[in-house]
């Protein structure tokens, strides 16, 4: 039998829609203080419509995953780079905070189409048994590859570009993504022999197993962490990190302003996410998934204590950075090859995406929480500390899944 390869078309094409969508998504960091300083706007305004922008996103997914079920990949696709664009067309013309956490709404949608609740299902149908965790691993990755990008050419275009232009520069980017979706053509979804459970059927006894609960609550704390840390970090940096040696490393690099280094993390997080992410595939395929979930959200909770309770320098804002980068999206091909072992393939775009809401849940609050405590207290120590608090929690709850496939352990049907 011939060995099916690991790297095909769709592969290739997911990590491409991938990589713009988020991107994209990873660059609103950036525009906290451009954008409030414009307008005289407090912290919390735009970190609510960045907040109301990832709930969305969480509340489209299985809607997105839903509608390729029934309609198709590509169409999914395709409707979500359109929302998505037009999003942030109309968010360049927005003076007023209500119209841009309105407009972020279909931002919010946009990512969900073009993000991991399709591309994932259409690359884990693609995939040979063998080579899934992997696969998933590497699309997972791609988002990382935007987010390494995304920032940096963000605070770059912001330098002779005004932020209503860079929209509009990000908006022609997700429209590009679209010259991929020849590439997108997946196997069928897998039909089994005898007759076929419905998706209700199937939703319903995953809503009904403890386990799809356990996971569902166990992704809470990764949302919370990302989307803190992608909203406020840029800004936290800026204001925080202690001055940067004229002669040290950082500036010979270019990065002279605490500014820049923010910017600089999100990337650093983005790179070492990339090494992360493939490592978890890899390690997916071998060992148990729900004890590699369990040691990633402890080592995030040790990671993010010892950053709040030292000085906040250069060297320790990288050194948060690659730490935190290496555990952070590496949840995602272990979460949703969970899904699909316990689950199944027939609906796993579905199941994934409303785990995956939890997961918006905890970045709604996070951001929200991040802009609203910072306007309140002067700073974002209680933030982190909630943070980490939750992933504590990430950590213990998943020790109880069952990690086995679904039909041998009789649930009702």
């Amino acid at each position: 039998m011939a060995r099916t390869p690991l790297v095909t078309p769709v592969l290739l094409a997911g990590c491409v829609v991938i990589l713009l969508s988020f991107a994209v998504r990873a660059s609103f960091g950036v525009f906290q203080i451009p954008i409030g300083e414009e307008f005289g706007w407090p912290r919390a305004e735009f970190s609510l419509a960045i907040a109301i922008q990832n709930l969305a996103w969480g509340i489209g997914q299985p809607i997105f995953a839903a509608f390729a079920e029934r309609f198709g990949d590509r169409k999914a696709i395709v409707a979500g780079a359109l929302t998505y664009a037009a999003g942030l067309i109309l968010s360049s013309m927005a003076v007023t905070p209500e119209a841009h956490q309105l407009l972020e709404i279909m931002v919010g949608f946009g990512v969900a189409g073009t993000g991991f609740g399709v591309i994932l299902a259409v690359v884990g149908r693609a995939a040979s048994d063998d080579n899934r965790s992997m696969a998933l691993a590497i699309a997972t990755a791609a988002g990382s590859a935007g987010q390494v990008v995304g920032a940096p050419a963000a605070e770059w275009l912001l330098g002779f570009l005004s932020w209503q232009a860079v929209f509009l520069v990000f908006a022609g980017v997700i429209l590009a993504s679209l010259l991929m979706l020849p590439m997108m053509r997946a196997p069928a979804r897998p039909v089994p022999v005898g007759p076929e459970a419905s998706m209700g059927e199937i939703l319903g006894r995953a809503l009904r197993d403890p386990s799809y609960t356990m996971i569902f609550l166990g992704f809470f704390s990764c949302g919370y962490q990302l989307g803190f840390i992608t909203a406020h970090f840029p800004a936290f940096v800026t204001e925080m990190c202690g001055a940067i040696d004229p002669s040290g490393t950082l500036a010979s690099l270019g990065v002279t302003t605490t500014s820049a280094l923010g910017a600089l993390s999100i990337s650093l997080i983005g790179l070492a996410n990339i090494a992360g992410t493939l490592t978890a595939g890899w390690l997916g395929k071998r060992f148990t998934r729900k004890y590699l979930l369990a040691g990633i959200y402890a080592g995030r909770t040790i990671i993010a204590a010892l950053f709040i309770l030292m000085p906040i320098t250069p060297t320790s804002v990288i050194v948060f950075s690659v730490a935190m980068g290496a555990l952070w999206l590496a949840t995602v091909p272990l979460t949703s090859g969970l899904v699909a072992h316990i689950y199944g393939l027939r609906y796993m775009g579905t199941l994934y995406s409303i785990v995956f809401l939890s997961h918006q849940i905890g970045s709604f609050l996070g951001v929200w929480l991040g802009g609203w405590l910072y306007d309140l207290q002067g700073d974002y120590t209680l933030v982190w500390w909630v943070g980490v608090g939750v992933g504590a929690f990430s950590a213990i709850v998943h020790l109880p899944v069952r990690e086995r496939p679904l039909e041998p352990r009789g649930l009702p049907a």
